[in-house]
């Protein structure tokens, strides 16, 4: 169904004035009665004609799926919540992850869940049940994607909240299959929004717990990843952590902006480390495939000729976490083919092009001066956009000095043939490095005397601090 059916009122049923659930116009009775029929759902003991062998049924009938619907829209209001809360539902919920045989029904269950665990008493309660945490990520290893995407979207509810963050992060710790079952979804699904959400929980559990990020670095080695759907273990391929990233980000980055956002801030996060580096640039293709999609990101899909320069707004935190992870493995990785200047100009253009776009974005100068920041911070900071930018420019001009200084006589020939350098551009470059990067500047000044000595000169004259032997 495209989409849940309106709750009933208590009026609508029976009990009348006083069922109401607190302050809600929802029945008491008519909630209490569709717990109840859960129940007898998952009841062995009750036969349909849509059953398995085993006397469970494995499809909803209409007229159940619809009311139970009607209680997943409703557990978004907090007394329903609480009602459901008092009335032992996540028990109830247990007993449907462990017998029901309805994916339909699984998926809508762990979804009420979800809506309740945006309470934070409630959440508490979910999280500190050993059982119930534990039954949870095994839904990790369901094969049906509804019910993935509903099971993410509770961990990361939960994730989120800090009185009970931590209790995650250890029961998933604890759990190798974790691992596994959300790498399996990384490199297989071709389902956007589940490979969103899935995105979204391992951003925030590398964000919360450094060692827990560590160990899926080091991770690789097959194990079972516990009970599949049809109780049967499973054994999965030895996957590696960047790989799955790497085929996810594929997934979604022509469908999902903010998909392909959250993709390459885990890259980032990984790059925070000297073994998520490692992990990089160590592939059996020398990080080969990471630079690729990061290099045809920059140069051929964000902030390009034909965009608005107001775009690097959009686009600033997508862009940092990029060029973070280029300019990690090209400080580490300078001996690899892909990283050699002579195939990176269009590399260094699009660097400029990023600078010259703050400039011209129309937002308050990211570059304020000490004493303006200073000012700022007093008060309430740098706003977050001039923050965000400010983070932007300072990974952009680390990285492009760092390839300046790189180059040679021939690669500057290519540069200036192929319009990726001139006095414009190279003008830009050099009033955003200076004077932090005074000597990248210089040096790469001096190789450009050597390919066109006018244009040198002529950026000698316009920063005279410069002096570069002849």
């Amino acid at each position: 169904m495209d989409r849940n059916p309106s709750p009933p009122s208590s009026e609508a049923e029976e009990g009348g004035v006083g069922d109401a659930v607190g302050n809600t116009v929802y029945s008491k009775h008519w909630l209490f009665s569709i717990l109840t029929r859960l129940i007898e759902v998952i009841s062995p003991e009750k036969t349909e004609p849509a059953v398995s062998p085993e006397g469970i049924q494995t499809e909803l009938d209409e007229e159940m799926e619809n009311d139970i619907c009607k209680v997943w829209d409703m557990s978004m209001d907090e007394d329903v919540a609480s009602f459901l809360q008092e009335f032992n539902a996540p028990d109830i919920f247990m007993g449907v992850f462990a017998k029901s045989k309805c994916p339909r029904l699984t998926e809508i269950c762990v979804g009420i869940l979800g809506n309740m665990a945006c309470f934070q008493d409630i959440c508490m309660s979910i999280s500190k049940d050993e059982n119930l945490g534990q039954v949870l990520l095994q839904r990790l290893c369901d094969s049906d994607s509804p019910t993935l995407l509903e099971t993410s979207r509770l961990l990361l509810t939960c994730l989120s909240q800090p009185e009970v963050a931590n209790v995650w992060v250890e029961r998933i710790r604890e759990n190798p299959s974790v691992y596994d079952c959300v790498c399996f979804i990384m490199s297989s699904s071709t389902n956007v929004e589940l490979l969103v959400k899935v995105g979204e929980v391992v951003d925030k559990l590398f964000d919360l717990d450094e060692e827990l990020m560590l160990n899926w670095i080091k991770n690789g080695t097959c194990r079972s990843v516990g009970q599949s759907v049809d109780d049967s273990p499973e054994e999965l391929p030895d996957f590696k952590i960047v790989p799955c990233i790497l085929e996810a980000a594929k997934q979604v980055r022509s469908d999902n902006p903010e998909g392909l956002d959250v993709y390459m801030h885990i890259l980032q996060l990984l790059t925070t480390v000297d073994e998520g580096i490692q992990a990089i640039v160590q592939a059996p293709d020398g990080g080969k495939e990471t630079w690729s999609l990061l290099y045809d990101l920059v140069c051929h899909e964000l902030c390009q000729p034909d965009d608005p320069p107001i775009i690097v707004q959009e686009q600033k935190t997508v862009l940092a976490s990029i060029l973070s992870v280029l300019s990690a493995m090209f400080a580490s990785q300078t001996d690899q083919e892909y990283t050699k200047m002579r195939k990176n100009m269009p590399l260094i253009g699009s660097l400029i092009r990023i600078l010259q776009y703050m400039e011209g974005c129309g937002k308050r100068s990211v570059d304020n001066s000490k004493e303006s920041e200073q000012q700022e911070t007093g008060r309430a900071g740098l706003n977050e956009e001039d923050f965000h930018l400010k983070i932007l420019k300072d990974i952009c001009c680390e990285l492009l000095s760092n390839m300046l200084q790189e180059l040679t006589k021939e690669n500057t020939l290519e540069g200036l043939h192929q319009g990726h350098l001139n006095e414009q551009t190279c003008s830009c470059a050099f009033q955003n490095l200076l004077p932090l990067y005074f000597a990248s500047v210089e040096s790469f000044l001096e190789v450009l005397r050597e390919a066109d000595q006018t244009l040198a000169d002529n950026l000698e004259k316009r920063f005279p601090n410069l002096k570069v032997q002849a």
